[in-house]
């Protein structure tokens, strides 16, 4: 864990193509990266699958160019909010992230309700992520409308902040209202669960940064356009009248392996310095992490001391 400085999240993986013979894992994997100084670990988020995935590889659809869905829509995936409740009863320091959670699919009220209950059973170390998804079939399994996703995120965000801050809520929207509601506990800091927001540099996702934003998820982010993506998202978040500077931005670092399959550190870690001058506060892996503590542990200690070795060397240069 570096102190002040990047910071280093790690994926849970809480799916699989096929079931897996205990999920429990996931209790021990987050103890490991506890016990070892990581600063973040993160789960994923899907409710129900339709049997076509092929939008997964579409970004007029909210997908990623040559993206690859990580599971047939029979795979595994356990709800990412109770997972990280779990976790919560088995660590004490790791941040506990969605990254991210297709947050339109949950009713504002349920979400703000379910993310306070979260942050406060955690001590505050609950950090929310949300995106809009890519899938219309799981859209209409849950009665939401596809084509409202983007107004239906807002409106939720705007609801939780409201009943996460407020006495009493004062939020008329389309289909739902929470004027007049009151909602407790409140999360523990004053501001409400601290927001990350998922999506590419575009308008819509500027205007949530510089309305809910505590940090930003670049979705479809890639090496060769990372940094001219953040330099478009500073322009779009200074015409919202907010800076960019002022918000923690997501990388998520390129698994790299030596030829005799070991994590090749070095090529995974080597522009850390040049993004994290470029404003990256936050490099996330989904490096597979051993499913029994003590291998888990030992490798994710070896993950993190290497990380913060390059970043204190990067601070010296």
């Amino acid at each position: 864990m570096t102190e002040g400085g990047p910071e280093l999240t790690v994926g849970l993986r809480n799916f699989a193509p096929t079931p897996p013979a205990d999920w429990r894992h996931l209790l021990e994997q987050a103890r490991a990266a506890d016990d070892a100084g990581i600063d973040r670990v993160f789960v994923s988020d899907h409710v129900a699958f339709g049997p076509d995935l092929g939008s997964y590889a579409d970004p007029r659809r909210g997908g990623v160019t040559g993206g690859l869905q990580p599971t047939g829509p029979d795979g595994d995936w356990l709800e990412a909010l109770t997972v990280l409740a779990a976790l919560a009863a088995v660590t004490s320091r790791v941040r506990l992230a969605t990254n991210v959670l297709v947050a339109p699919l949950r009713p504002a009220v349920v979400l703000a309700k379910t993310a306070a209950t979260i942050d406060v059973l955690s001590a505050g170390r609950f950090e929310l992520g949300v995106g809009i998804g890519w899938q219309e079939a799981e859209y209409r399994a849950a009665g939401v409308d596809f084509g409202r996703r983007g107004r239906i995120l807002d409106e939720t965000l705007e609801a939780c902040r409201q009943l996460w801050t407020q006495s009493e809520a004062a939020l008329t929207a389309e289909g739902f209202s929470v004027a007049g509601i009151h909602m407790m506990p409140k999360p523990v800091r004053a501001s409400g669960v601290p927001v990350w927001i998922g999506g590419r540099a575009r308008p819509a996702v500027a205007r949530r940064l510089a309305r809910y934003g505590t940090g930003w998820i670049p979705w479809g982010a890639t090496p060769a356009t990372f940094l001219d993506d953040v330099a478009h998202m500073r322009g779009l978040v200074a015409a919202e009248g907010a800076d960019l500077g002022a918000i923690q931005i997501a990388y998520p670092l390129v698994n790299a392996f030596l030829p005799s399959g070991a994590v090749d550190y070095a090529a995974m870690f080597a522009d850390v310095p040049m993004l994290a001058a470029a404003g990256v506060t936050d490099f996330r892996t989904l490096l597979r992490v051993p499913q029994e503590y003590n291998a888990a542990r030992a490798m994710l200690d070896e993950l993190e001391g290497r990380f913060s070795a390059v970043v204190a060397r990067g601070s010296r240069a």
